[in-house]
């Protein structure tokens, strides 16, 4: 989250392939090489080419003070790489995306596909975000559900996404948006990689929407990256209540998610990059790597400790790589190498 951006909306503004199935080949090989997962059950979701520990980073399509970036340019660290943002157009649930190509210092069309190719050949997916400060992608019946699902398709199949990212913070329609995801996984098969990125209060509790949403798609989910930041404090797993900014507070919101329903696999800490990046909540990134071996390994922990470890944690998100780079990469430097090291 940039400064100017999280100033205008007091603090509150959130980062917000065709898909190509895998054949029997190439999934044996990434099986071998230990890249091969899927969602909640791995019989039924189809196969993703996204490590079982993940980094996840968001790339901006605009200038707004951090570094500029070309997607080519992002750190090696980050294994999913969430565009940011596509566009709402005057068609409920209809998606567009323009490349920023005069703030992004004449990028073009071009080298951003071929960027899209080169990280996929080095094992990175590239997804579209949904959302962010401008983003209000309405889904809320099942024609702008059947436009979600098409458009966000058409945008995979030109530019070589995929996935998507569900980024929208002014609310959603579980029921809406559970069978536009539905349908846009069918279409794009096997490789087809989802993310999201609720605020803290969109996952205090499993009745709520975008809970509802991830629980109803979690066949197909990859990761949910909650926002531990611009938050507030909250209540955890434990019905305690925690202060953004400390070890506490990422895991014991964390195991709400956990415990609600999701697997461990499913489930990523989000953080902001750099103190710029956020309006609130920023941690360096050794605190980070103590939530994730509190939850992975039950060590490091603050004075929450979870009841059980989950091994399988999925990883660490951070709005973004553009802020990254501004702070000499510090922190996919230091959270990167250890999320891939965990068990």
């Amino acid at each position: 989250m940039d400064d100017a951006r999280a100033k205008t909306r007091r603090a509150r503004r959130t980062r917000r392939k065709a898909g190509s199935v895998i054949g029997l080949t190439t999934a044996l090989a990434l099986a071998l090489t230990g890249l091969l997962t899927g969602g909640a059950d791995d019989a039924t979701a189809g196969t993703r080419a996204v490590p079982k520990h993940a980094v996840t980073g968001y790339w901006q399509n605009f200038d707004n003070g951090a570094t500029v970036q070309k997607l080519g340019d992002v750190q090696d660290e980050y294994d999913i790489i969430a565009v940011s943002f596509a566009d709402a157009t005057a068609t409920p649930g209809e998606l567009a995306f323009t490349l920023d190509s005069a703030g992004l210092g004449g990028y073009t069309v071009d080298q951003f596909k071929a960027d899209i190719k080169a990280k996929q050949a080095a094992g990175k997916s590239v997804i579209l975000s949904v959302g962010g400060e401008k983003g209000a992608v309405a889904v809320s019946d099942s024609a702008s559900a059947t436009a979600f699902a098409d458009s966000a398709y058409g945008l995979m199949q030109e530019y070589g996404f995929d996935g998507v990212d569900i980024d929208l913070e002014n609310g959603l329609n579980s029921t809406y948006m559970s069978q536009a995801l539905k349908s846009l996984a069918g279409k794009a098969g096997s490789g087809f990689v989802l993310t999201m990125a609720p605020q803290t209060i969109d996952m205090q509790s499993t009745s709520n929407e975008y809970f509802k949403t991830a629980l109803a798609v979690k066949d197909i989910l990859t990761v949910v990256n909650m926002q531990y930041y611009n938050s507030g404090s909250m209540l955890g797993c434990d019905g305690k209540v925690y202060r953004q900014g400390s070890v506490d507070f990422l895991t014991a919101l964390a195991c709400i998610q956990l415990e609600g329903g999701l697997a461990p696999s499913q489930v990523g800490i989000g953080v902001p990059a750099s103190a710029k990046a956020a309006g609130g909540g920023y941690v360096s990134p050794s605190v980070v790597n103590q939530a994730l071996d509190c939850l992975a390994t039950g060590t490091s922990c603050g004075s929450f400790k979870p009841s059980k470890t989950y091994p399988d944690i999925r990883g660490a998100m951070t709005w973004s790589t553009n802020w990254d780079t501004g702070n000499g990469s510090s922190w996919s430097k230091a959270v990167g190498p250890h999320v891939h090291g965990l068990p």
